[in-house]
């Protein structure tokens, strides 16, 4: 049996769902409203909810995405840029093709610039002759922490890490000022809630092809980084292929 006051409930909502049925058909609006019984003391529960607005569906996420790339749309790879050395002097990533890049953004002046730097030249030694290469971009946009100029900057990276990858102009990464290379690069690879560089070492790791293969955070150690099975595959042959995956599964059955 329903005790007297369930079933006063249920009256109530039976009510209201007549009342929101003969409503809902003689309007002209197609919208679904919120309705309530205008003959009772407290509204009731309603499952009706106005619809989205077509362009919604967009612009829930436009806030996470405040640095877009159109204007680097029609480069196709990591080789189709024209970046600036230390010195000014124009360098094409052209000739990178058929190495495997890190690109970085560095700074001086950071809690993680101990760690990063001398891992960054540790894995360059280790693999450098086997056509890994290592760009390193300076860039003073998280916490002032690359103030110096290209010379003073140079003279750091060489003298207190003995560091012999290229350190470029500086730059920045995020905003419309963004460097043309690193829109591209954040179009390419997205990161948690948005394309923006979060902080100082944020790598990209980039493949023989000019292909930006993953994203890595500042935090990331170098080391971590799987450039083994790229600057050992050249991706040409059925046996170069062959190859390649023996590698993969050898260094994978070793991580495990």
């Amino acid at each position: 049996m329903l005790s007297s006051s369930t079933t006063r409930i249920f009256i109530r909502t039976t009510t209201a769902i007549r009342l929101a049925s003969s409503t809902s058909s003689s309007s002209s609006s197609s919208s679904l409203q919120v309705l309530s019984n205008p003959t009772l003391s407290r509204p009731v529960f309603h499952a009706f909810f106005k619809p989205l607005p077509s362009t919604s569906s967009t612009s829930l996420f436009s806030s996470f995405r405040t640095d877009h790339t159109m204007a680097t749309s029609s480069a196709k790879s990591v080789h189709d840029f024209t970046v600036k050395d230390a010195k000014g002097n124009d360098i094409n990533l052209g000739d990178y093709k058929g190495k495997v890049l890190i690109i970085v953004n560095v700074a001086s002046q950071c809690g993680l610039t101990n760690s990063n730097y001398t891992e960054l030249s540790q894995l360059y030694e280790k693999y450098k002759q086997k056509g890994l290469e290592i760009l390193a971009f300076p860039c003073n946009q998280f916490g002032a922490q690359e103030p110096g100029s290209n010379e003073q900057i140079q003279d750091f990276v060489c003298t207190r890490f003995k560091a012999e990858f290229p350190v470029f102009n500086k730059v920045d990464v995020n905003g419309d000022s963004a460097d043309p290379l690193y829109k591209y690069l954040k179009s390419s690879k997205g990161g948690l809630f948005g394309d923006n560089i979060k902080w100082n070492f944020s790598k990209f790791l980039v493949d023989k092809e000019g292909k930006v293969v993953d994203r890595y955070a500042p935090t990331t150690s170098p080391l971590s980084i799987e450039v083994r099975q790229l600057v050992l595959c050249n991706n040409k042959g059925l046996v170069e292929v062959v190859e390649c995956l023996k590698l993969w599964m050898t260094a994978s059955s070793i991580n495990e």
